[in-house]
Parts: C-alpha cells; sequence; structure tokens
C-alpha cells in the first residue's frame, strides 16, 4: 500500500518515464540525479520489485508504467481541485495521456484539443500515436486515460461515447494508374503495384484489396509514418494507398489523385475514457464528442 511518504518518490518515477532519463527528471524537479536514483531506489526498495529499465532511454517496467500512470491521476484530480477551488489550475496542470490515431490527429482531433482547452484551462496533453485498431490497448494496459479506437466494446473499466465514421478512399496518381493498374484492379496487379502502409499495424490496404479481389494479397508497400506524408506519397506516385477523403479533395479535384474505386471504406471511432478520470475529463470527453459531430461522418449504421 502506498503512504504519502511514496509521493516524492513517485514523483521522480513519472518524471523519469515521461523524459527519459535521470538528469532531465532532476532539471525538472530542482534536484540532482543522486537526488532521483536514491528515491527511486527507495521505492523499489519498498515496491520489492524494479521500477525503471536502464538505458537510453530509460523505460519502466510494468510495475513501474502504473505506478507513473497512478501519480498522473493523482495530478488531473489535483488539478481539479484547484479549479473547484477557485485557484489558477496551470500551477498544478499534469500531462493528459490520450492514445489516438495518426489520420485523427490529421483531420479532426487537434479541434477537439483546441475546444477543451477553451473550457479546462491547465491541461497539457501527450498524444501516443497509435493505429485506430490498437490504441486501446494503451488503455488496457493503463499507460493512458483515454483512447480514440475502432473498438466497438468498451474497455474494461471504462466509458465509451461514439464518435462518427471517418471515411477512407483509395487513390493514387494517373502516372501510377497507367504504369501498374492499365487493366484495372486485379490481384496480378495489386501484388506488383507498390502500396503504401502507414506501419507494420495498418491493414487498410490488405481489408480493401482483398474486398477488391476477393483473394488475401501480399502487398509490396512502402511504410510512410505519417499522414500528410502519405497524401504526399501517392501524389508523386511512389504508390497506392487508403486515404481519409477529408484530405484527397484538393487533389482530386485538380486530377493529381484519381479513386481506384467509387466505394469508400468507412471506419466507426469511439471514445473510451477511464471511469476513475472520467467525472475529471468530462469537458475533454465533451469536446471530442462534439469536434467529431461536427468533422466525423454521422450515421447510425457505419460500415467497417
Amino acid at each position: 500500500m502506498l503512504i504519502p511518504s511514496d509521493y516524492p518518490a513517485l514523483t521522480a518515477l513519472t518524471h523519469v518515464l515521461r523524459s527519459g532519463s535521470f538528469e532531465a527528471a532532476a532539471h525538472a524537479l530542482h534536484v540532482t540525479p543522486s537526488a532521483i536514483s536514491q528515491r527511486i531506489k527507495a521505492l523499489e526498495d519498498r515496491m520489492g520489485t524494479p521500477l525503471v529499465l536502464r538505458g537510453a532511454p530509460c523505460t519502466g517496467t510494468e510495475t513501474g508504467r502504473r505506478l507513473a500512470r497512478h501519480m498522473e491521476d493523482v495530478g488531473l484530480l489535483e488539478a481539479q481541485l484547484s479549479r473547484d477551488l477557485g485557484q489558477d489550475a496551470r500551477a498544478t496542470r499534469r500531462p493528459l495521456r490520450i492514445a489516438v490515431n495518426a489520420d485523427s490527429l490529421a483531420t479532426w482531433f487537434c479541434t477537439a484539443m483546441a475546444q477543451a482547452l477553451a473550457v479546462q484551462d491547465g491541461l497539457l496533453f501527450q498524444l501516443e500515436i497509435d493505429d485506430q485498431d490498437h490504441s486501446a490497448e494503451a488503455l488496457k494496459r493503463g499507460d493512458v486515460s483515454g483512447a480514440v479506437s475502432a473498438r466497438a466494446t468498451a474497455v474494461a473499466g471504462c466509458d465509451i461515447h461514439p464518435l462518427g465514421v471517418l471515411r477512407y478512399e483509395a487513390v493514387a496518381s494517373p502516372d501510377f494508374i497507367a504504369r501498374h493498374l492499365p487493366t484495372g484492379i486485379t490481384a496480378a496487379a495489386l501484388t506488383n503495384a507498390p502500396s503504401l502502409i502507414y506501419n507494420e499495424k495498418d491493414r487498410l490496404q490488405d481489408i480493401w484489396a482483398t474486398r477488391m479481389t476477393g483473394q488475401r494479397l501480399s502487398l509490396p508497400a512502402h511504410r510512410i509514418p505519417s499522414t500528410h506524408g502519405f497524401v504526399d506519397a501517392a501524389v508523386l506516385g511512389l504508390g497506392w494507398g487508403l486515404n481519409p477523403a477529408a484530405l484527397l479533395a484538393p487533389h482530386l479535384a485538380s486530377g493529381a489523385l484519381q479513386r481506384l474505386s467509387p466505394e469508400p471504406v468507412d471506419i466507426a471511432l469511439f471514445w473510451h475514457v477511464s471511469r476513475l478520470n472520467a467525472a475529471v475529463l468530462t469537458p475533454v470527453t465533451q469536446a471530442i464528442v462534439a469536434a467529431a459531430k461536427s468533422q466525423l461522418i454521422q450515421t447510425k449504421t457505419p460500415a467497417t
């Protein structure tokens, strides 16, 4: 069981895991690296397990990450208490860790953050970027307080809010189509035409190819971990891929990109928020839902 005397050590642990080094944590807390090391060593002795994996950068063990998450939860509650008491919340501001997919960040999520800050000053966002099919895993591990995810069932211990549909379209440049797909979308053509993927978790291109050909294909792919870079790569003819429709309008209008199919791929998104902090994060949840309502497609039966 944690006791109040553990909290300086927990604060040191949180700063080490957040910054990746003892030196940076010491600078942030205005103490020496030796003091940080002593605090964490004492906490590890008390807990009976390692908390920090020393390296470059330093990372946390499972227990270490969970304790750091606890301190961030406490920080959010302290900030809310400051607001309730009419004090300056910026004096107790703590980072709010959220998992979100890169395409949401590039299209609508920044609007949600701005709207949240307009009503809840003192927030500091720390975003963990992950695929929409995997972002809820960070919430399950306790690494974040909320997640934008394609998971349609609530993570244990969390509330869930439907957000709407993020629409994707498969596109390529006219030159790429003429060179690689001259006879249309076939299994043979797709196994030779370079595709674009965000990272190894990105399955959208595979899903679309299976839908179009009825076969599971091995697709050659460029790995480009940037939403806007993904669009730029398609415009320059590096490959074909599925991009958020919101980013494609000017390129489709100019003819720089062409649709490979008239049928889009719609991904339904949901906001999962830890029930422990759900009340404190009500303004954030309201801002996320409002921004999604205004910028995502709203439908009762979204295709996935």
